[in-house]
């Protein structure tokens, strides 16, 4: 199969240029030679507003690059990550009349939000989610904290949907999670179009000891990552637990000030992956208290492969990882006392614990191996390709 993968890389890295690297070595370890077609935010530099809001929109200068590279590879898909906002849907359309089927993986909520998250004033917000204009995102600022930023965003994903091109233009969208589906379902994108595909770890860790008396947190220190609900949450846990927390963020001061006053609290800041894996490995359990939608949980799934079980936020895509009893607790999106409570249970509980470090790891083996991901990610590209060519396809790739 000849494949041609897109991706739009920002300024700061994220974890959808892991899973683009990720996906796209995947292909590599199964024999296919990918070609990969890359743009990059630092090219935004020295543009105008202009010209950046036209490029958003429809680029020209993208649309007919990937065309050149269409003619010299011929593919049947071109699998595209992130288009914002320098590839642009132009590039579909060049896909398009290079007869492939054009394949599209949903990261995060930017065809229904121009934040992206659903996340506004902290606290989650759909004011945008069913509106066509997406006026609600210009009004707040909601794209980086500018009018003008985010009546560019806006009015890009405006023209898009009067213009069909998210029902349109693509074969076949992706989405790591059953929730995200029904988020993007619900504001407007066609339900047979969209199929579910978690990430995966792209090397197994192994099982951890787990024999670490402390639980963990991994992830960035801000307010939509949950961190004032965590620290408020230990602050009501009577145990004599540690945390560690592991990352940096805009937060770190308030994580900071949270150490001098509960020597329960350690916070080790940034860590190697390797490092991360040791010492989720031993933990107790990973505590995932995202404020926000997500649309995956990575740092979950990291848990997961070492046998650590996960309490998580009860919203999003959690409310499909955590399976509630079996891999780890969910608890009420923002209520620190409902966290110290779910979190106080597991430590009352050690037999509990010890069955879900077994039922964690076994829901790891079955879903998120590169194994697995690599016959699914085959079955979605083959029913694009049937759908580009006027079959019905495999529809039922969404259970």
């Amino acid at each position: 199969m000849r494949i041609i993968v897109a991706h739009n890389f920002y300024q700061q890295p994220g974890g959808e240029d892991q899973v683009f690297a990720a996906e796209t070595e995947l292909l590599e370890s199964y024999g296919h030679k990918p070609v990969r077609f890359i743009m990059h935010n630092d090219e935004i530099d020295g543009m105008s507003r202009i010209s950046l809001a036209v490029k958003t929109t429809w680029n020209r200068d993208s649309k007919a690059k990937l065309a050149d590279v269409i003619r010299e590879v011929k593919p049947d898909v071109v699998h595209f990550h992130n288009t914002f906002p320098l590839i642009s849907p132009a590039a579909y359309a060049a896909a398009r009349e290079g007869g492939a089927a054009v394949v599209q993986t949903l990261h995060n909520f930017r065809l229904l939000c121009p934040n992206a998250v659903f996340f506004r004033d902290g606290k989650v917000c759909e004011d945008c989610l069913h509106k066509k204009t997406k006026l609600p995102g210009v009004i707040n600022r909601c794209y980086r904290g500018s009018f003008a930023a985010s009546a560019m965003c806006a009015t890009s994903l405006t023209i898009h949907n009067l213009a069909g091109t998210w029902r349109n233009a693509v074969d076949t969208y992706i989405t790591p999670s059953e929730s995200a589906k029904r988020k993007f379902v619900e504001g407007g994108l066609p339900a047979d179009k969209i199929v579910v595909k978690p990430h995966f770890l792209p090397t197994d860790p192994g099982v951890g000891p787990g024999d670490g008396d402390y639980t963990v947190f991994v992830g960035r220190l801000s307010f939509e990552k949950g961190v004032e609900t965590l620290l408020a949450a230990w602050d009501k846990l009577a145990a004599n637990c540690p945390l560690k927390i592991i990352g940096d963020g805009p937060l770190a001061p308030q994580v900071q000030s949270a150490l001098k006053g509960d020597p329960r609290i350690e916070w080790l800041g940034r860590k190697s992956l390797n490092e991360i894996y040791e010492i989720v490995g031993r933990a107790k359990m990973l505590i995932f208290p995202s404020q926000c939608y997500e649309t995956f949980g990575r740092v979950a799934i990291e848990a997961y492969a070492r046998g650590t079980p996960v309490v998580a936020t009860d919203h999003g895509a959690m409310a499909d990882v955590v399976d509630q009893g079996r891999t780890g607790l969910r608890f009420a999106p923002g209520s620190p006392q409902d966290l110290a409570d779910r979190v106080q249970q597991l430590l009352d509980e050690p037999e509990l614990l010890a069955q879900m470090r077994v039922q964690a790891r076994h829901e790891f083996e079955t879903k998120y191996t590169a194994p697995a991901n690599y016959e699914r990610l085959m079955r979605i590209y083959e029913n694009a390709i049937a759908r580009a060519h006027g079959l019905e396809g495999n529809l039922a790739l969404s259970s």
